[in-house]
């Protein structure tokens, strides 16, 4: 089993969840987060748009996934055709356990 973690904006949580669906990909979790990448933030107004200033921090989401190594390749395609801009981080996981049935590893999945 592997984990992938997706950093993208907001626009494309939807697409990739969507996509997921079809491959029959039920799980995934999504959180808001606030960070910064190597390019720097556009400019805003502030303070009834007299002011211009560089935020630091950007709303971002992440969204967690958890399948099959063999699902890995198909997961990776619909991510990069789904979203825009963002990252792609891939973990192995260990073990997995289903709290409710008690079922271990992929069948927890």
């Amino acid at each position: 089993m592997i984990r992938i973690e997706v950093v993208v904006g907001q626009g494309d949580i939807k697409a990739i969840s969507d996509g997921l669906k079809q491959i029959h990909v039920g799980g995934i979790t999504v959180m808001k987060v606030r960070g910064r990448g190597k390019s720097t933030n556009p400019k805003i107004h502030a303070a009834k748009g007299t002011e211009m200033f560089t935020p630091e921090f950007n709303d971002k989401f992440v969204i967690q996934i958890i399948v099959e190594e063999k699902n890995e390749n198909e997961v990776l395609h619909i991510i990069k055709n789904n979203a825009k801009i963002g990252k792609i981080f891939i973990s192995p996981i260990i073990r997995a356990i289903d709290i409710a049935s008690g079922e271990e590893n992929e069948k927890a999945i």
